[in-house]
């Protein structure tokens, strides 16, 4: 066939790739909207979604290149090496633990070593089966559970399932100015210090924290659950997410572990990390980790679970891991975490 008559074959095809293009560039720039212009409409809901444009630039680099086009795939692999260069800490570790840190994981529950099993949970308005978090405690050799939306009920249910022979120690935060699904606790094997059931004044959900011994170094556990960013709940999610934020400015080494109902493409979460703070899942290399939705006919589809620390605080975290558990539309998040200074 002449060469411009496969040319105007391809035309139709090559001007709808051009438009994939064009909305997944526009899409793209959603995230390089300045924190406060990211905060309202569809940008917060949308911007999660940005890691699976990586499947129509694929689709449009490689049908440019059957088409024979030239500007299409050089356009399509340019976005593509935008998206990978936002997510490279996912794909490439910038700071994790090391085997030993996992092997003694392995072995076992030693709370006067270096390296402790940490897990957050959103228990969905209490709903997560108590024996499933009990086994998952023991089977994973957990020295450190954060969770979200938790009931006095739920309490007791798990106290009934026997958590109390795995973490006898517990911090539980007040109701919360506003109910955001039930209160926030941290379970801990270690003896706790300086324990606040409401650590900073936040719209919804009060933070639970306490102090913790990890291998001679003193780390301030902290269990958080930010407003989701639906319409009309915008402004608690920002402003939660600030407040959680300000805890760069007080003097402790912090492990931030919940619900942050945010991604890291999410210029208020960035933000929020800051100078101060390293988001375990996006420095440990080991691809995403997604949360929620759980235990639906979805599979998880964004990461809004997460372990958050000080970042000169000399403790690494990785060897993530998501756990499914039942009556509950997130997945468990697990993390190790070594102190190397």
């Amino acid at each position: 066939m002449p060469s411009h008559l496969a040319r105007g074959r391809h035309r139709v095809p090559a001007a709808f790739l051009w438009v994939v293009l064009a909305a997944c560039a526009a899409t793209m720039a959603l995230r390089c909207l300045p924190v406060g212009m990211g905060d309202g409409h569809d940008v917060p809901i949308i911007v999660p979604f940005l890691p699976y444009l990586g499947i129509p630039l694929i689709v449009a680099l490689v049908a440019g290149l059957l088409c024979r086009r030239r500007a299409l795939p050089v356009a399509a692999a340019a976005l593509l090496a935008v998206l990978a260069w936002w997510h490279a800490g996912y794909l490439v570790p910038t700071s994790t633990v090391s085997d030993e840190a996992a092997a003694a994981v392995e072995a076992g529950v030693d709370t006067s070593d270096g390296v402790a099993r940490i897990m957050t949970l959103n228990l969905t308005y209490g709903g997560a089966d108590p024996d499933e978090v009990v086994a998952c405690v023991r089977d994973e050799h957990v020295e450190v559970l954060c969770l979200q939306e938790a009931t006095n009920d739920y309490l007791a249910e798990l106290d009934a399932a026997g958590i109390g022979d795995y973490l006898p120690n517990r911090v539980v935060s007040e109701v919360g100015y506003v109910n955001n699904g039930g209160r926030n606790c941290v379970l801990s094997a270690m003896p706790m210090t300086n324990e606040s059931s409401d650590l900073l004044p936040i719209i919804t959900s009060s933070m639970a924290a306490c102090s913790v011994d990890v291998g001679g170094r003193t780390l301030r556990f902290v269990s958080v659950h930010a407003n989701s960013p639906h319409l009309g709940g915008q402004d608690w999610w920002a402003s939660g997410l600030e407040t959680i934020g300000e805890l760069a400015g007080y003097d402790h080494d912090y492990v931030i572990c919940g619900d942050f109902n945010a991604t890291w493409d999410h210029a208020r979460f960035r933000a929020l990390l800051g100078d101060a703070f390293v988001d375990a899942g996006e420095t440990a290399g080991e691809g995403f980790h997604m949360t929620y939705p759980a235990n639906s006919w979805l599979p998880p589809l964004i990461e809004i679970d997460h372990v958050v620390y000080s970042r000169d605080a000399g403790i690494v975290v990785g060897d993530l891991e998501t756990v499914e558990v039942s009556g509950t539309d997130h997945l468990a998040l697990l993390a190790t975490l070594e102190v190397v200074g």
